[in-house]
């Protein structure tokens, strides 16, 4: 079992946040938009610069993908490198950093029913993909030391 290779980690996150931005942005603006304003309007929250949203976003998009990979790379020895691994990681991302928080806001009474469904439903799908193409650019470490059984099979061809 190679060592986890964090600058694949790294790069995958990075890239796998910045689809899930992506995405995201346009989820919740062009589709849910007009229901985030009505929410926001109910919660006497102004309208405000998005700016300082969108970046906040864009940095947690960014680090719960970087997290996401990880979880690749640590399960990667048992489940084995590929598409089954990376969905796995991006729904464990999702349950953990958009269903559990969406249902605990639905419950508080924070959001309306139907718009966390149609965001959590949403999301569920950016983070498979974000995961998806993420975890395929991570590659395990190479490893300096030797493989016993490699080693013994060079001793014995000579």
């Amino acid at each position: 079992m190679g060592k986890i290779n964090y600058g694949r980690v790294i790069l995958g996150g990075v890239v796998g946040g910045i689809i899930a931005f992506v995405l995201d942005s346009l989820v919740n603006v062009i589709w849910l938009g007009q229901q985030w304003l009505d929410t926001m309007k109910s919660l006497n929250r102004p309208n405000g610069n998005p700016g300082p949203f969108f970046l906040c976003l864009f940095l947690a998009e960014c680090v719960g993908a970087i997290l996401t990979i990880w979880v690749y790379a640590a399960v990667r020895p048992r489940f084995g490198a590929g598409l089954r691994t990376s969905v796995y990681a991006g729904l464990v991302a999702w349950v953990f950093g958009i269903l559990l928080p969406h249902v605990v806001q639905v419950a508080q009474g924070l959001y309306p029913l139907r718009l966390m469904i149609c965001d959590t439903g949403a999301d569920l799908l950016i983070a498979v993909f974000a995961a998806i193409i993420g975890c395929a650019l991570y590659k395990e470490a190479e490893s300096n030391i030797a493989d016993p059984a490699t080693v013994e099979a060079r001793h014995t061809t000579v």
